[in-house]
């Protein structure tokens, strides 16, 4: 009869203690209990050596291939470091770190797993991904979203190359207004010089206000030579990669910690993003880090800022507190955002239309056949 997985022990047992009878007959009794010969006398030599029954581990005595513990202990020490950081994300920071035999990523996943320190795999996306040529080309500007402190709210304000992903502004505000994004960005000019243009979305300050136009930040931006951009309504991934660093900030920072204060949110930025510039992989750039990619822009941030100036013969037009300008006996909203500053008026095409430009950006139409106009 076959051996039973569930009474093995008592079935070896047994055969022992028949085979020790005498005038037991070895062969006979192998055959009995669905053994080979050299089976029986296998478990025999063993029972006669006072050696266990049990079945012995087939696990090999060396393993020359296992990750040494030291080794080991390392990617545990770095894994504590970067909670959220991955197989991938760890061999590339060992390897950068002039660590000798650093393991493959995906040993140091099944390390991380051994450990109970992944959880289960997000399912892979497939999707394209898109960046501008070279640093300074666009930055990516968002609020991150208010999050609780003991006392009030921080409001984190981010600012990335879309080229290079460095971080170039990460900063606990206590509010969303335009003064204290102009603050941010002035403090981000003067390090890192100007770029080509901004890209946000459609929110407040940088968004259009009231019936359109431009809004106070975009005609600074502009006076700058900045161009300001936005993406489409209800299309954040337009804005892909600062949401993706939100996601970031969310897994390595509030993850891990609960500041109490905005200068606490403030210092756990400050190492953040470092950490993010100069040491974590980033898998967008083969695991390069973003300072590697990144250089200031030569274009430098001027102390005071030029006026708007327009060509010689061009009809000129001051913006009234009202958001307005007066043109052929007749007054014509233009943007809040533009108040007290300079528009010109360009003819079109069409007779009866005029285009309103603030610098080099169209902001309005003027059509004096439309009875609506004020």
């Amino acid at each position: 009869m076959p051996w039973q997985e569930r009474s093995v022990m008592s079935e070896r047992q047994e055969f022992v203690a028949f085979a020790g009878q005498e005038g037991a007959n070895i062969s006979a009794l192998c055959g009995r209990f669905g053994i080979s010969r050299k089976t029986g006398y296998k478990w025999l030599a063993r029972a006669a050596g006072a050696q266990p029954l049990a079945d012995r581990s087939r696990r090999p005595r060396s393993a020359p291939t296992q990750t040494p513990a030291a080794m080991e202990a390392r990617v545990l020490e770095l894994r504590g470091e970067h909670p959220a950081w991955g197989g991938r994300k760890l061999h590339h920071r060992l390897v950068a770190d002039g660590v000798a035999a650093v393991p493959a990523p995906s040993t140091i996943t099944a390390i991380l797993r051994r450990h109970g320190l992944l959880a289960a795999e997000p399912p892979r996306r497939d999707f394209l991904r898109f960046e501008h040529p070279a640093p300074n080309e666009v930055w990516q500007m968002d609020f991150m979203g208010h999050r609780p402190l003991a006392r009030g709210r921080v409001h984190p304000w981010t600012l990335l190359d879309d080229h290079s992903r460095f971080a170039l502004g990460l900063t606990a505000c206590a509010n969303e207004q335009h003064a204290t994004v102009k603050e941010q960005l002035t403090a981000v000019f003067r390090r890192y010089g100007l770029p080509r243009a901004i890209l946000s979305d459609n929110g407040s300050p940088w968004a259009t206000a009231g019936r359109g136009g431009l809004t106070t930040l975009e005609a600074w931006l502009l006076r700058l030579g900045v161009e300001p951009w936005h993406g489409r309504f209800a299309h954040p991934q337009t804005q892909g990669k600062v949401e993706r660093f939100h996601g970031t900030i969310a897994a390595e920072v509030f993850a891990h910690r609960d500041p109490a204060t905005l200068a606490e949110a403030q210092g756990h930025f400050d190492a953040f993003r470092l950490g993010y510039n100069l040491a974590r992989p980033h898998e967008a750039l083969d695991y390069a880090v973003p300072a590697s990619r990144y250089r200031p822009s030569p274009r430098p941030f001027p102390e005071i800022v030029p006026p708007v100036a327009y060509g010689p013969g061009e009809v000129v037009r001051t913006v009234t507190v009202h958001g307005s300008i007066t043109w052929r006996g007749r007054r014509h909203f233009i943007s809040r955002g533009l108040v007290g500053e300079p528009v010109a008026l360009r003819p079109t095409l069409e007779p009866a239309v005029w285009e309103v430009v603030y610098s080099c950006r169209r902001v309005a139409a003027i059509d004096l056949n439309d009875p609506d106009e004020v």
